[in-house]
């Protein structure tokens, strides 16, 4: 109980927070999603079925009594355009949350760091709970905490790379400049980069590719919930100092000779 996960008030109970875009059906993304023990979700506004409830919809595969859904602004380029998504997802009642993805580079989807603040302020100033996904910038993560943003979601690496956690320090720097919950979001492609991650001290891993690029997502969506778990555990518990030089398992002290 003392170790609880907030955002935004939200007490959740996994620190591992998953995508539902990828799969190969919605069936086989329910199943995942269920095998992460994931207490919230990211939806991409823009995949959305919002109009036709005739057709089938993402939304027809998701408990929402079960997972918080956290709307995101995938695909958008220029803060209008991400604002403009938001607000069509609050309208549509998905969630006054938001994952707010602001991309400056079609071939890297790095964010535009410019046009994020820009959106955040506004969002923030409409009521909306921002979560917005940004560089492991230490300065642009202050400013974006200073904007209002609920947590910041610093990159491990680029989206859907399955790189890894590529600037660790970095990371330990945000951790220490801003007093919101930060989450790595994007570049984990093992359960080891989830338990490196957590390790580090971040409050949870947001994950996509990762599960949904598996050759068996359901069994990788399981590896991802022990790897966070894990790592978590063992931030809690304070590795041993690194040394140079070997420590005896069995010291000489005290043995009779």
């Amino acid at each position: 109980m003392a170790d609880q996960f907030v955002i935004a008030g939200r007490k959740l109970s996994s620190r591992l927070i998953v995508g539902t875009g990828k799969y190969e059906n919605f069936d086989l993304m329910r199943e995942a999603l269920e095998a992460s023990g994931a207490d919230m979700v990211t939806v991409a506004v823009r995949r959305v079925n919002l109009t036709d409830k005739s057709k089938e919809s993402l939304l027809d595969y998701l408990d929402t009594d079960r997972f918080t859904l956290l709307p995101n602004t995938a695909g958008c380029y220029t803060a209008e355009d991400a604002v403009r998504c938001a607000r069509l997802g609050r309208e549509a009642g998905l969630s006054e949350l938001v994952k707010l993805e602001v991309i400056g580079d079609e071939k890297t989807l790095f964010p535009d760091n410019e046009a994020l603040l820009e959106a955040t302020r506004i969002l923030v100033k409409e009521g909306f709970t921002v979560l917005p996904y940004t560089n492991d910038d230490p300065i642009v993560c202050k400013k974006l905490e200073e904007a209002g943003a609920a947590a910041v979601m610093p990159l491990g690496a680029p989206i859907g790379s399955g790189l890894g956690i590529q600037n660790p320090n970095n990371l330990r720097i945000i951790l220490e400049t801003v007093s919101v919950p930060v989450v790595v979001d994007a570049g984990v492609g093992t359960a080891s980069d989830a338990t490196i991650a957590m390790e580090l001290g971040v409050g949870g891993v947001l994950m996509n590719s990762g599960i949904a690029g598996a050759d068996d997502p359901v069994s990788m969506a399981k590896a991802m919930k022990l790897a966070v778990e894990s790592g978590r555990l063992a931030f809690l518990a304070g590795r041993m100092p690194r040394k140079l030089y070997a420590t005896a398992s069995s010291p000489l002290e005290g043995v009779v000779k």
